[in-house]
This record gives structure tokens, C-alpha cells and sequence, in this order.
């Protein structure tokens, strides 16, 4: 059956659109299932030049994407757990990594795309395992890279007896340099080398493309696949800038060089192998392989230069922007969440701090380190902020029961330290404020008495820390009690107040709404560090159902609330009574 000409363009592009997308699934499952082992085969391979090179050949492979890879290494540069000259040996193997996936397509297996398919969408679906289900996923990506390939080559097949596109071809086989920079830009928008030279092998086999133009073409697609890492960390500090900057660099040099001599470049892939969709495929791994011959001995020099180009800038300390919050580590969730646990440690301690100098600032009246409050609290903002951003585009991606409960513990215990910073900001320092500004002082008792509720806060600060941390069922419990322990001292603290007011004590009197105000903010604060605990014990089915009393319908008393099965007697009291405990286990 005859196609029209929009039938077949319409079909080409929806081929090479599949095309891409299949790329993206590979990368996705693989990264998914094996991210974190991977990342730490990168961080491994840095003790010599040839085994980082070896390194990020074997990684790249499995991606197949000499972009994730790229990206992966900037991350771990821009921490300074490798060297320029390692992270250049890596990129290196991982360019000739992404020409050995294009190896394996060249070879006629297009007969193979339904049975992936078929077994990628039935581990997807029939396994709750992630392991299983991301290596279904890149099963479907790499059947749909076949079934792609298929389409691409039918419908430029359809294309040989269309007048303007053999004469367009032939024009731009004349004008080498302008096929390169076509190819580098088409790559660059793609970001994927390798799904750009498997197009331009189907072209070949089409006869749509000839063996001159495609070479200028996986020339320019090796430039245009090194562009996309470099404009994705533009924004990053020189450390990260480094790696992508040099392999572009290195790629540019070889691609510039042998643009100039791809006669006689033809003749020697020619010689090796003459079929016109092989000889596409080995030029653009005997490219990479001559560039890694010769920069691999000299990513050193590179390296100095790079380092001449890219300076470390000196930056003051800024405590709002985030240090561990990896964007490329998105596409590995168990990675992400570590990453953005270990920044909301950091929002603790800033939070910590805070509270630490808020009880100076009532002891002293330091108004200098109350406006050092404010500032902080306004850190506390940006750094939260950009927590919950990082959070919000790691919850697009898919994730496993225990990982999206993860994700939200740790999104909401942010959420509470944020809530901390405004309550010592919003409230404890206009308290502080009007205080200093009116020249009024605490009685030496209350004074003591607000202390020990502070310093009481503050130890169940770090126990919220610990608890955040490790998940422990046991500092979970210990933790809540603490609820009570508060609501207890604060009862306890108003009493001996109002005694004093009653007494006449002029201090007591003058100071009674600031005292019972900043007794009354410590608590809200201990109460946003105790929810911390409450998502840990409501796993393991520790909480109490309900925290209120049931009605006597008859009578019209109150009753407590049923209790709960085998929960013991002083729980259930605990229950009646308003106070949301665990259970005695």
C-alpha cells in the first residue's frame, strides 16, 4: 500500500520521536534500578586514568547515555570527590561506552522488538519487586528502540522516489560543515548521540543519506551530544563546569581536525568495512576511540587548562543555598531522598541555632543577635523552600511504597522546622523586642523556670534529629512522651507564675503576658519536633485510634473513648484524657 508524502513524513517523525522516547526508557529503568550502584562505580573509578576510563565505559553502557553520565561526574566533581583529570578519563570511556550500544543496534535485530515488549510490559505488571519493574521498563525502552528503527527505515525507504529530497541530501553532502552543524544542533535539542547516529544509520540503509554526508553528520552529532551537559550545569560552580567544558573541548578538537580529511577517513572505514549503515556506526566509534587514544594520557594537561579557564571563584559562605541537593540524582529516587535528608539535617541545625540564641536574647537583651535572628529565619525560608522544590520534582518520579512514605516524612518534618524558624522569628523575637523596649525583666524565678523549659525543648530538638534520622521505633516513643513531659512542665511553670503574681511581686506582674507567652511558644515548638515521631509509631500500628471521649447518649456524661485492643491500662488512661501516646509495646 502507497503512503502519501504526508503519510511517510508524519511516520518518520513519529519513528524518530519513538525513537527518543525509548532511549529515555532504557536510561530511566536502568537508572532506577541500578542508580545507586552505579554512582558508586563512578566515585570508584577515579584511582587511575584507565580504570576511570574503563569506569565509565561499563557505565555509560548500561545508560546508554554518555549524557547521564556526564552529569553524574559533574555531581561528584562539583563536591570535589574527584579529580578534573579522573572526571575527564571517565567522560572519555563513557563516549566510546555510548558507541558500543550503537554497535549492537547496527546488527539486524529488529525481529526481537515484540518479544521485549511483550516481556518488559509483563515484569511491569505482574511484579511489585522495583528491581523487576525497572528492568521491565528498559526491556519496553529497548523494544521500542527496535520497533522505532523498523519504522524510521520503511518510511525513508518511501522517501527515495521524492524529487526534493535526494537533491536536498546531495546540496548538503556538498557542504560538509553545514551537515556537521546541523547534526550538532539537532543532537544538542535531542540529547542523545546515540538516538541521532541510529537515525542517521536508518537514513543510510534507505539510501536517503551517503557515506560522505554521514560521516560530517556523526561528526557533528559527537559536538552536539557534548553540547547538552555543558548548557544543563551552566549554571553550577567551576568544579562542576569543568568535566563537560573539556569534553566538548577534546570532542570539538577531533571532530575539527578530521573534518578536513573525511575522503580520505571513507576510504579507511571503507577498507575495514563497506556496507553503508556499518560504516555509520564504526565512524563513530572509531571517532571516539581516537579521540580517547589520544587525550586519555593527556587529561592532566587538560585538566590545568581547564582550571585556567574555569577558576574556583571565592563565594561567601551562603547559608540559604543548598549543598546536597543533587538535581541529577532525581532519576534515582533512593539517592534523591538521601540527598535532601542530609539538607534537612543541615535546616535542623540552622533551626537549632536559632533556638539556642533566642534564650541569649532574653538573658541579655542583645538586639544585635536578634536581628541576626531575623536573617537567619530568612535562610531558613530559602533553604526550606528549596528543599520542598527538590522534593516536588522528585515526586513526579515513580517510587516504591517505602520511598514515597520517605518522601513525606521528610517533606513534612521541613515543613515543621520551617514552622519553627517563623515561631522563633514571628513570635519569640517580638517578645524579645518589647521586651528590650520597654526595660522589663524577668523575675530571677521565672527566669530559671523559662530556661529549664528551653533547655527541655532543646534536648528533644536533637532527640526529633536523631529520630528523623534513624526511623527508630524506641526514640519515636521516647520522643512523644516528651508531649507530655511539656504539657506537664508548662502546667507546672504558669502555677508557680501565678503564685508569684498573687504574692505582689512587682517583676512577676509587669512581665506575667510576655512570661506566659514565651512558655506558650516553646510548647507550640515542641509540638511541631514530636510530629517527627508520629508516622514511624503509625507504621508499626503503635498509635491510639482516636484522642477524644465518646458521649453517654442516656446520661449525657462523658465516657472514654473504647480502648483499643491489648493496649494496657495506663495507655488507655493516657487516651481518655486528651494525650495522643503510643502504646506500651
Amino acid at each position: 500500500m502507497d503512503l502519501s508524502g504526508t503519510e511517510v513524513i508524519i511516520n518518520l517523525v513519529g519513528g524518530v520521536a519513538l525513537l527518543l522516547w525509548g532511549v529515555r526508557m532504557v536510561r530511566t529503568g536502568i537508572t532506577r534500578a541500578f542508580g545507586a550502584w552505579l554512582r558508586r562505580v563512578v566515585a570508584a573509578g577515579t584511582s587511575s586514568r584507565l580504570r576511570a576510563f574503563f569506569f565509565g565505559i561499563l557505565v555509560t553502557g548500561l545508560l546508554q547515555s554518555s549524557t547521564a553520565t556526564a552529569l553524574v561526574v559533574a555531581g561528584f566533581a562539583s563536591r570535589a570527590m574527584m579529580t578534573t583529570a579522573a572526571a575527564l578519563a571517565i567522560m572519555l570511556g563513557a563516549d566510546v561506552g555510548s558507541t558500543l550500544v550503537a554497535q549492537v543496534f547496527s546488527f539486524d535485530l529488529k525481529s526481537l522488538s515484540p518479544l521485549l515488549i511483550v516481556a518488559g510490559v509483563t515484569a511491569f505488571l505482574s511484579s511489585e519487586r522495583a528491581l523487576i519493574r525497572q528492568l521491565g521498563r528498559a526491556g519496553v525502552g529497548l523494544g521500542l528502540m527496535l520497533l522505532s528503527l523498523k519504522l524510521i527505515v520503511g518510511s525513508s525507504a518511501a522517501l527515495r522516489g521524492s524529487e526534493i529530497l535526494p537533491l536536498l541530501m546531495e546540496r548538503l553532502g556538498d557542504e560538509p560543515l553545514i551537515a556537521f552543524l546541523v547534526a550538532a544542533v539537532l543532537t544538542w535539542l535531542a540529547h542523545s548521540s546515540l538516538a541521532m547516529v541510529l537515525l542517521f544509520m536508518s537514513l543510510a540503509t534507505a539510501g536517503i543519506i551517503e557515506p560522505l554526508l554521514g560521516l560530517a553528520l556523526v561528526l557533528g552529532a559527537n559536538v552536539g551530544g557534548a553540547i547538552a551537559p555543558v548548557a544543563m550545569t551552566a549554571g553550577s560552580g567551576a568544579l562542576a563546569r569543568r568535566p563537560p567544558v573539556g569534553n566538548l573541548m577534546m570532542r570539538f578538537i577531533g571532530a575539527a581536525l578530521l573534518l578536513g580529511f573525511l575522503p580520505e577517513c571513507l576510504a579507511l572505514l571503507e577498507r575495514l568495512e563497506g556496507d553503508s549503515p556499518r560504516l555509520i556506526v564504526n565512524a563513530h566509534t572509531g571517532f571516539n576511540l581516537a579521540v580517547a587514544l589520544v587525550f586519555l594520557p593527556l587529561t592532566g594537561i587538560v585538566a590545568k587548562l581547564l582550571e585556567r579557564l574555569l577558576p574556583d571563584v571565592e563565594q561567601e559562605e551562603d547559608d540559604s543555598r543548598p549543598r546536597y541537593l543533587d538535581p541529577d540524582a532525581v532519576d534515582t529516587p533512593s539517592v534523591a531522598l538521601a540527598s535532601a535528608a542530609r539538607e534537612t539535617l543541615r535546616l535542623g541545625d540552622m533551626v537549632e541555632q536559632m533556638l539556642r540564641q533566642s534564650m541569649e536574647v532574653f538573658c541579655k537583651d542583645d538586639q544585635k543577635l536578634l536581628r541576626e535572628i531575623s536573617t537567619r529565619d530568612d535562610d531558613v525560608d530559602k533553604l526550606y523552600e528549596a528543599i520542598k522544590i527538590y522534593l516536588t520534582r522528585l515526586s513526579r518520579e515513580e517510587m516504591d511504597r517505602e520511598e514515597s512514605q520517605r518522601h513525606t516524612a521528610i517533606l513534612t518534618f521541613t515543613t515543621n522546622l520551617e514552622h519553627i524558624g517563623d515561631i522563633i522569628d514571628k513570635n519569640l523575637m517580638e517578645l524579645a523586642a518589647k521586651k528590650i523596649k520597654n526595660r522589663l525583666l524577668f523575675s530571677s524565678s521565672g527566669l530559671k523556670e523559662i530556661e529549664k523549659l528551653h533547655a527541655v525543648v532543646m534536648d528533644n530538638l536533637g532527640l526529633a534529629l536523631n529520630v528523623f534520622v534513624s526511623e527508630d521505633a524506641g526514640l519515636a516513643r521516647q520522643l512523644l512522651d516528651q508531649k507530655v513531659t511539656i504539657r506537664a512542665l508548662e502546667q507546672k511553670l504558669a502555677e508557680l507564675h501565678f503564685e508569684r503574681v498573687s504574692a505582689g511581686r512587682q517583676e512577676s506582674i509587669e512581665t506575667s503576658a510576655l512570661h506566659l507567652d514565651v512558655i506558650r511558644d516553646l510548647k507550640r515548638i515542641n509540638g511541631h519536633l514530636t510530629s517527627v515521631a508520629y508516622p514511624i509509631l503509625e507504621s508499626r500500628g503503635e498509635l491510639a485510634q482516636s484522642r477524644l471521649r465518646k458521649r453517654d447518649a442516656a446520661s449525657g456524661s462523658d465516657k472514654p473513648a473504647k480502648k483499643r485492643q491489648n493496649l494496657p491500662e495506663e495507655a488507655s488512661n493516657l487516651e481518655a484524657s486528651g494525650n495522643c501516646r503510643p502504646a506500651k509495646t
